[in-house]
């Protein structure tokens, strides 16, 4: 084995090996290996800079072409952690190769887990519905709130590089640990649902026109509803599709073709 002392990283070689990975992460997925493409090529100049002898480089290399699949963002903790334990590992400490695969392997599907939710689940579906509402009133404020979600996915995610890359292992355990993560996400997802709840009752418009004469007065149906609940019927339609996504694990292509079917025969009927 090549051992030299001193093989030392710089901080812009760490936020270099971030940039890589921000870039690559989805683009090379297979359903063989799904991510290991993009995190071998993130992590080859790394193991270049590391390691003189070219046995060593091609044991590196390999390593990390192995089967691979996390959440981006949150993942890049282990991405900084594994740079961190290759460092270790040049430097003649002694760190098997299982250990690096073995890490890897047990800590993408939890991180995998938290991102999803938290992320795309919650953060993104806020930053998108603002962005949609503010769209739809013509405010050029719209556009904003994505260009923001992907600013606050990218820091977040070089945090968490640097993190991985300074605490090591710790940083990890510490994580998964504590019952911030679990705060975090119950957090967020209690303003996921406020934020649905308002954004529906603006954005979801439907009335129907159904007057009936009884004894000679006109009843409309709307004001009758309005009267007991004002929003009813858009409040029963988000509750419709809530039920058939959740309970009938309806698809969103059909429940769009649903609500169309609807639309037009509502109206061609005089109801809606």
């Amino acid at each position: 084995m090549d051992v030299t002392n001193n093989k030392s990283l710089t901080r812009k070689d760490v936020t270099k090996t971030y940039l890589r990975w921000w870039w690559t992460a989805e683009l090379s997925n297979s359903f063989e290996r799904m991510q290991a493409l993009a995190y071998g090529a993130t992590m080859a100049p790394i193991i270049s800079k590391l390691y003189d002898n070219e046995e060593e480089k091609i044991k590196g290399l390999k390593r990390h072409l192995l089967f691979f699949n996390t959440q981006a963002i949150w993942g890049a903790i282990i991405l900084g952690t594994t740079v961190a334990m290759e460092e270790q590992k040049a430097n003649g400490e002694d760190i098997p190769e299982d250990m690096i695969t073995s890490f890897k392997t047990g800590m993408m599907g939890p991180l995998a887990g938290i991102g999803d939710s938290l992320d795309f689940a919650t953060i993104q579906t806020i930053f998108y519905s603002l962005a949609a509402s503010f769209a739809i009133a013509g405010s050029p404020l719209g556009p904003i709130f994505i260009v923001a979600f992907s600013l606050l996915h990218f820091y977040l995610g070089y945090f968490f590089m640097h993190l991985g890359y300074r605490e090591g292992r710790k940083s990890i355990a510490d994580i998964l640990q504590s019952g911030r993560i679990n705060q975090i996400i119950q957090t967020a997802g209690m303003i996921g649902i406020f934020m649905m709840g308002a954004l529906s009752a603006g954005m979801v418009k439907l009335a129907t026109v159904l007057e009936f004469n009884v004894a000679g007065s006109v009843i409309n149906v709307q004001e009758t509803l309005d009267s007991i609940v004002p929003g009813l019927l858009p409040l029963a339609a988000v509750l419709t599709v809530y039920w058939a996504l959740s309970k009938k694990k309806v698809s969103i292509t059909n429940i769009m073709l649903i609500l169309t079917a609807v639309s037009l025969v509502g109206s061609f009927l005089g109801i809606l």
